[in-house]
């Protein structure tokens, strides 16, 4: 896949028909890992985390709009209740891991805190310091046991994240996607960065390397994402019989549609 000016837009960004044709490729190539992830009983976790409006929910969207939501299951944590702030922090994470044949995707994920809770001040110095101190530890483990764990970081420049929030605050479709939380990191840009290159250089290791993406550009973000996802698992395409629709049966035919009639159907206004 070239960077020829033919692939972008008046911008620079990728142009649509280049971006959903370079996507249909990877999303047929999403579907022959699912078979194989069914197949093998292979285990994956993908942990997307980045600034506020980053791209991250249009990622994951991409990645999973084409492939059973039983195979790869998106985990979007609320605020933990009362009863899990007193677990073991990342003990709501792990009863989500997953089982033979399946894919987690965490949107954001115990990375928490070392990003949010650090810089909101929900946790202090000496328990982010223990955090970045076990979860090496922790994600050798997970690894060790035999699920493949995938670290993204997706990368917003300052300018593109003050123009993805104008949009939100201007858009009644997008108004819901700009909380308070949000507002606020914004103002705290660079207590993120820093929190940020903390977190990296604490958590970055053999068994779980982290990878960055840069996603001022949207729909180049994730391609690139979605590409790296298939080239960090040897998958392959699996045979499967080919399906053959049975003849229908007449045993017991009736008029199914007449039956309707009276029944309070939608109002049809297009």
């Amino acid at each position: 896949m070239g960077r020829n000016k033919k692939q972008k837009d008046k911008n620079g960004k990728f142009k649509r028909k280049v971006y959903e044709k370079e996507l249909r490729k990877l999303q047929v190539q999403l579907c022959y890992l699912q078979g194989w992830i069914r197949s093998e009983g292979q285990r994956i976790i993908i942990v997307f985390e980045g600034r506020d409006a980053a791209g991250k929910g249009g990622t994951i969207k991409a990645l999973t709009e084409r492939v059973s939501p039983r195979v790869f299951r998106v985990v979007a944590l609320p605020t933990p209740s009362e009863r899990e702030k007193t677990q073991m922090f990342i003990q709501r994470y792990m009863e989500r891991f997953p089982a033979a044949g399946e894919v987690i995707i965490f949107d954001r994920s115990w990375y928490n805190r070392a990003g949010v809770e650090r810089v909101m001040g929900f946790v202090d110095e000496k328990q982010c310091t223990r955090f970045l101190e076990l979860c090496p530890e922790i994600e050798k483990y997970i690894v060790g046991a035999g699920i493949r764990l995938i670290k993204i970081w997706l990368e917003v420049g300052m300018n593109e994240q003050e123009k993805r929030f104008a949009a939100r605050i201007d858009d009644p479709l997008r108004q819901w996607k700009l909380s308070p939380m949000d507002v606020e990191s914004y103002a705290r840009w660079y207590d993120y960065s820093r929190a940020r290159d903390t977190m990296l250089k604490a958590t970055d290791s053999k068994d779980a390397p982290w990878v960055i993406v840069r996603s001022d550009d949207k729909r180049r973000a994730r391609l690139n994402c979605i590409s790296h996802i298939l080239s960090s698992i040897p998958y392959k395409k699996v045979r499967t019989p080919k399906v053959k629709l049975p003849p229908r049966s007449s045993k017991g035919a009736y008029d199914d549609q007449k039956t309707l009639n009276g029944r309070h159907f939608v109002a049809e206004r297009y």
